[in-house]
């Protein structure tokens, strides 16, 4: 069993350590690039999604002037072990609205209902919710409550409601991250181990797999829409 808390404010250390570690294992998952671990570039995502998480769980405090909340799903027989994590964005001007960041289950735990209860938690607070996803979590959304609206980049944009809000939500500038000396560091190490050859062909494969997932996020939503207007940006 589990329990469901809700933070507005910067949670403990201890807290913070195994949701990022959540964000490393579960890459693939939970970020939009979905680079496999095979990609010699894997380890540069995990750095930078990571710390991107990271910087959002700081501005709880809000400090960082946008609003973020944290729900989390503890076990129950030890509540000092997160079971999974949600982080999303209330919008500015919209009470009602929100925007899901990031979200994942421990894989020991999955299957047990958990992000179904981290969901209906935060639309409990924020019913008009919106999050973009891989294809094939289409149906797994669906049945939380969501419906397909069009595409965000390469993903499927999907939103409890039939249309976005006019509400905006601040979001963190993360581009310095992938500018940022740690980054280097790590791109540096892995061209050292890997070569320039690999290297440029890690970024190559990188790019065909967003392509495959926007044309495959399109296909999709124009399969399901029909010929009614799609929402893209």
């Amino acid at each position: 069993m589990f329990t469901i808390n809700h933070f507005v404010a910067p949670c403990s250390e201890h807290v913070n350590d195994q949701i990022l570690q959540m964000v490393v294992d579960n890459l693939t998952d939970i970020s939009a690039v979905a680079l496999p671990p095979s990609n010699p570039l894997y380890s540069v995502y995990q750095y930078a999604v990571g710390y991107e998480v990271h910087l959002y769980l700081q501005a709880l405090d809000g400090s960082k002037g946008v609003a973020v909340e944290l729900i989390t799903a503890m076990d129950e027989e030890d509540p000092s072990k997160v079971l999974g994590f949600l982080l999303y964005l209330p919008v500015k001007d919209d009470h009602q609205a929100c925007g899901v960041a990031f979200m994942a289950v421990h894989a020991s735990h999955r299957r047990r209902g958990i992000a179904r209860a981290m969901v209906q938690d935060m639309l409990g607070r924020y019913p008009h919710a919106e999050l973009t996803c891989a294809v094939g979590k289409v149906s797994y959304f669906e049945a939380m409550g969501f419906q397909v609206l069009g595409t965000r980049g390469h993903q499927v944009l999907m939103n409890t409601r039939d249309h976005v809000t006019d509400g905006l939500m601040g979001v963190l500038d993360v581009a310095p991250i992938y500018s940022s000396t740690e980054v280097r560091q790590i791109h540096t190490y892995l061209l050292q181990k890997n070569g320039k050859r690999a290297m440029l062909d890690a970024e190559k494969q990188r790019d065909r797999h967003l392509d495959q997932l926007a044309t495959k996020a399109q296909a999709f939503v124009l399969g399901r829409l029909g010929q009614r207007p799609l929402h893209t940006s």
